[in-house]
Parts: C-alpha cells; sequence; structure tokens
C-alpha cells in the first residue's frame, strides 16, 4: 500500500512510519522541513498543509492517507494567537487534504485522522465513574469544539467514496512524548499527583497506539470516531505508576492553583478528565500489548 502520512517527524509519527515500513508499504512522509525527516520515509516531501492545489500531485497515486500534523497542545501558553495555530494546524490542514481529494480521480480509499479524547465533555464530578465510549456527545471546551470541528472536516470525505476514521487519542505512554515532562518531577523527587487526583486520564501506549493506527489504515471495519485508549485511570494512580517506575516517591502534590498560574486555561484540561473506554477496539478485537497501567508505564520509562 502506498500511503502519504502527515506529522511524520511527531511523537507518534516517528514511531508509526518504521512500523508501516516494516510490514512492507510505501511511506510518502509530508513534513514543514524537509531536513528533520531524512531516511525517516521512502520518500519525504516538504510542504505546507494550507491550501489543496501542492497536495493534489502530491496525493495522486496513493492509497490511503494518515493525517497525524498539528501544533503541539501543550506547547505553548494559549492565547488568541496560539489557539488559532492549534485549530488552523488541524481544521485547516484537514479541509485542505479532503479538497485536494475532491480533485483526484482516482483518489486514495482511506483516511485516518488524528483527533483526542478532549472531544467529550469533562466528568461532572470528581467522582463521576461513567464510561465515554465513542457514541456520547462533545463537549464544549475549546478542545472540544476543536475536536468537533476537525472530525468535521474529515467526514467531508465520505461522499467521495474515502473511508474516514478519527482516532480520539488519549494520553500516549511511550519513550519521550507527554511522558518525559510528567517524569520530570519524580526524577527531582517531588513528584504526585496533579490537583486533588481524582480526575480521570485515558491512557495508551505507543506500541498500541501505533498498531491501531495501522489497523485503521489496512481493516475496512475501522470507520468513523474510535477511542483511541486502552483504559482509563485517576491521575493519582498513574502518579503512583511513574514513582513505582522509576523508584521514586509519588508524595508531593502539584495543587492546582500552581497550575493554573503556570500554564493559564490548559490547566483545566489536565484537572479535568473523562472516563474513556475503548468500545470499538472491543468490539474490533483489537489485542493490546500492554493492557495493564503498571506494565505500560514502566515499558514506556524502560
Amino acid at each position: 500500500m502506498k500511503v502519504v502520512v502527515t506529522g511524520a517527524t511527531g511523537f507518534i509519527g516517528r514511531a508509526l512510519v518504521p512500523a508501516l515500513l516494516a510490514r512492507g508499504h510505501t511511506v510518502t512522509a509530508l513534513t514543514r522541513r524537509a531536513a528533520g525527516a531524512t531516511g525517516l520515509a521512502t520518500r519525504v516531501v516538504e510542504t505546507e498543509l494550507e491550501t489543496a492545489a501542492p497536495l493534489v500531485p502530491i496525493l495522486a497515486g496513493h492509497d490511503a492517507i494518515l493525517h497525524l500534523a498539528g501544533e503541539p497542545v501543550g506547547g505553548r501558553r494559549w492565547d488568541a494567537r496560539q489557539k488559532q495555530r492549534l485549530r488552523d494546524s488541524r481544521v485547516e490542514s484537514t479541509r485542505a487534504i479532503v479538497e485536494a481529494l475532491g480533485k483526484l480521480d482516482p483518489r486514495p480509499r482511506t483516511l485516518v485522522t488524528a483527533s483526542g479524547i478532549d472531544y467529550y465533555g469533562y466528568a461532572s464530578g470528581p467522582l463521576d465513574d461513567d464510561e465515554v465510549t465513542e457514541s456520547d456527545p462533545p463537549g464544549d471546551s475549546f478542545l472540544a469544539r476543536l475536536c468537533r470541528d476537525w472530525e468535521k472536516e474529515a467526514r467531508a470525505a465520505t461522499p467521495l467514496g474515502v473511508r474516514v476514521a478519527s482516532m480520539r487519542t488519549g494520553l500516549v505512554l511511550g519513550p519521550g512524548g507527554p511522558l518525559a515532562k510528567m517524569t520530570t518531577p519524580f526524577k527531582l523527587f517531588a513528584g504526585g499527583k496533579i490537583g486533588s487526583g481524582t480526575q480521570w486520564v485515558s491512557w495508551i501506549h505507543l506500541a498500541d497506539a501505533v498498531n491501531a493506527y495501522v489497523a485503521a489504515l489496512t481493516d475496512d471495519r475501522y470507520t468513523g470516531p474510535i477511542n483511541l485508549v486502552t483504559d482509563s485511570a485517576r491521575n493519582a494512580e498513574v502518579s503512583r505508576a511513574i514513582g513505582h517506575a522509576l523508584s521514586r516517591p509519588s508524595w508531593l502534590p502539584v495543587p492546582a492553583f500552581a497550575l493554573k498560574a503556570a500554564v493559564g486555561e490548559l490547566a483545566e484540561t489536565i484537572l479535568h478528565g473523562r472516563r474513556a473506554i475503548p468500545a470499538k477496539l472491543r468490539v474490533l478485537g483489537f489485542a493490546f500489548e500492554h493492557p495493564t497501567l503498571e506494565e505500560a508505564v514502566k515499558s514506556a520509562l524502560a
């Protein structure tokens, strides 16, 4: 299969592209800086994802698109300009890709895009144990609206005869990535729960995330929104698992007010959560390599 991958140099992309190559697929990586992707894929193309016209000849002749590109959510403090960057890098880039698909005949048969667990609303209270599945409605936070609009643009490819899957991704546990920032306080013997520690964290190991993306690419049963999570755990449980894996204490909490002072509006996403479960992946019979939190964290930090 000939596959185009955007965001190939990102946290998931750098693990996913080699997995595709190992399975015999041909990969064209789209990136803003080709030098950063040297040797990563079969072919590297330097391009922006702002408009459809440049993408038409690039997408031609391919079987599928994996759209992972997006400005890092926690990369900068959220002001109006940063929120617009987050939106443009996801919603507008997806719109450009779908517009380009409409100009092709034949066209790629499959579009798999990233999305986020933040699509859903926050739990109604700190002890809300209700499970959240793909059939639950969207929330009203900034990230919820972003994910909703992102997926809407991707679904616009369906009338073109393109199979669309949107992977609502939770916290991905792997070398580097979000876990690298989370472990820093523990390495300094200052780790612990964040806020009350009762908020839910939906998680998945990087290897399982990669395998699920590959399955979504190759298995026609993967359509619509898919919760890309293994399970959900309380923030305090995640903190204890990190402490155990690093042989460090996890007794020093991060007060909610301190987090809000440090990262602003983003703190609301960290201090609240939802108990998302992989309902569709279970129905599809997806087999997780790392099904338990303790083992997944330990493997990710090995």
